[in-house]
């Protein structure tokens, strides 16, 4: 009697379809939302806990974009270069030459805004510029180059003048207390220019050849080599894009503070930074929403709310928390991206 072979059935050579928290912890929104999760739990606990203090003014929200504006541009500019698998650690150091820059131009050479604010975007994106061609031209890590850019810029501070310089010009001055009335609050012109970055970095990652460039050398830069896209070009563009970005929101900070200061904005390159990965953008590039790096700066600027609010904590708890909440969004995209080859 011969034994029999059973064939495989349909539903043995079907390959099982993923679960649903499989195909949930795939989803490249989910960091997004749950950083926009987290916000407004942050929100709803202040709420409750500085009910009586004002914190439901709507006025306090809007403080928010007004307050970190200046951020969010540099954070918007980074993103572009982490999405493509780099790094610039020479935003904040950039946006410090910035203010300098302005300052002595107007106050001291006596040159209206009008001409200053665009040489200081052109001396921005120039740097960059050439911090993406020696990144791609000699082969060397974006870590190693824009660094030597932090401590270019931070340098060239220094040499405009080793004190600060406070501006009393007028256009300076009637930008910087200028607001567009929304009901019961209102937004600066720093606050409205961030948001108007914000929408056409959305629409140039999302929309654009460009944009689709950029994720695809991030996501796999091999890949993208062999399909033919223009990797040297798309490089030294993101760079570009996040030294104009720099220098745009040295000009915010300008008229935030009033003043050029060789010691503005130190550190701020690593504020950046967090608020990308917390907003959900894999520091390994290719993956990420420019949305969640609004929610990221919107939680930085919150932290540093509730801690005013308080009144009895240091503002060094800031730097608590953002380290904190840094390292808990790297384990999450860690254990992420580890599920996704599983």
């Amino acid at each position: 009697m011969s034994a029999t072979t059973q064939s495989p059935t349909a539903s043995d050579s079907r390959t099982p379809s993923p679960s649903r928290a499989a195909r949930l912890l795939g989803d490249r929104r989910l960091p997004v939302a749950v950083t926009a999760l987290l916000f407004l739990l942050m929100y709803g606990g202040g709420l409750a806990r500085y009910q009586y203090y004002g914190f439901a003014e709507p006025q306090v929200f809007l403080n928010l974009f007004i307050d970190n504006g200046y951020l969010l541009v540099a954070a918007v500019g980074v993103t572009f270069v982490i999405l493509s698998g780099g790094i610039d650690l020479s935003v904040g150091s950039m946006i410090g030459f910035t203010t300098m820059f302005t300052a002595w131009l107007v106050e001291r050479q006596g040159l209206p805004l009008l001409v200053v604010v665009p040489m200081a975007l052109a001396v921005g994106a120039l740097g960059g510029f050439l911090m993406g061609y020696v990144i791609h031209n000699f082969e060397i890590q974006p870590f190693i180059v824009t660094l030597a850019g932090l401590f270019l810029f931070r340098g060239l501070c220094l040499v405009i003048s080793k004190e600060s310089i406070s501006i009393s010009d007028s256009t300076v001055s009637s930008l910087a207390q200028a607001q567009a009335s929304l009901g019961a609050g209102f937004l600066s012109i720093g606050a409205i220019v961030s948001l108007v970055v914000l929408a056409v970095a959305f629409y140039v990652l999302h929309y654009t050849r460009f944009g689709r460039r950029v994720y695809a050398i991030g996501g796999n830069e091999q890949s993208a080599m062999l399909m033919g896209l223009p990797q040297g070009g798309t490089k030294i563009a993101v760079y570009t894009v996040s030294g104009f970005c720099s220098a745009l929101a040295g000009l915010l900070f300008t008229l935030y503070i009033q003043s050029g200061d060789p010691l503005h904005a130190t550190g701020m390159e690593l504020d950046a930074i967090a608020a990308v990965v917390i907003g959900g953008t894999l520091l390994t590039g290719g993956s990420g929403y420019v949305l969640g790096t609004l929610f990221g700066v919107l939680v930085l600027g919150l932290i540093k709310s509730i801690i005013q609010f308080e009144g009895t904590l240091s503002s060094w708890w800031t730097k608590i928390a953002t380290g904190v909440l840094l390292c808990t969004f790297i384990l999450v995209q860690r254990f992420m991206t580890t599920r996704k080859k599983a």
